[in-house]
């Protein structure tokens, strides 16, 4: 194999070219995919982050809905135990004002029998005495029946 001046210039170009290459080129492009590559791995990283803060803030308001659910329920029960406790109060409200009716009615009738009572007297009374005097009108012995109506008037 014969070597000519070609072969080697060829040789030492190729060198030259790859120490060029080596010095010049190969550094920036070696950069640029490190660049790249880091580029790369912050947004992977962000996104991770960004999944988790998701993730946290996803929890945070499921917290917060339950809290808010549970606070709800809360202001219900107490809502319904307060309207539970009105209609209790409402009930023996009506319930002592039936009992003071229930008494002054009893306290009227018992009023209005005593009345009745003291006309009957009056009319069982004045019918004595009418009966009395037609008595008298045919008997003398007026004092007599005067005793005797007092008596009955008095057992009346």
């Amino acid at each position: 194999m014969e070597f000519n001046s070609s072969l080697i210039g060829q040789m030492i170009t190729f060198v030259a070219l790859v120490l060029f290459t080596m010095k010049f080129v190969w550094p920036p492009l070696t950069g640029m995919m490190e660049e790249r590559a880091r580029r790369i791995a912050d947004g992977l990283s962000a996104a991770d982050r960004a999944k988790q803060d998701l993730a946290n803030a996803e929890k945070a308001s499921a917290d917060k809905l339950r809290e808010a659910k549970q606070h709800a329920a809360e202001i219900i029960a107490q809502a319904e135990k307060r309207a539970s406790q009105l209609v209790e109060e409402a009930k023996s409200t009506a319930k002592e004002e039936g009992e003071r009716l229930v008494k002054g009615a009893q306290a009227e009738i018992d009023s209005q029998v005593q009345h009745a009572k003291e006309a009957l007297r009056q009319q069982v009374g004045q019918l004595a005495v009418d009966g009395a005097t037609k008595i008298l009108k045919r008997e003398i012995d007026a004092a007599k029946h005067a005793d005797l109506l007092a008596s009955i008037k008095a057992e009346l």
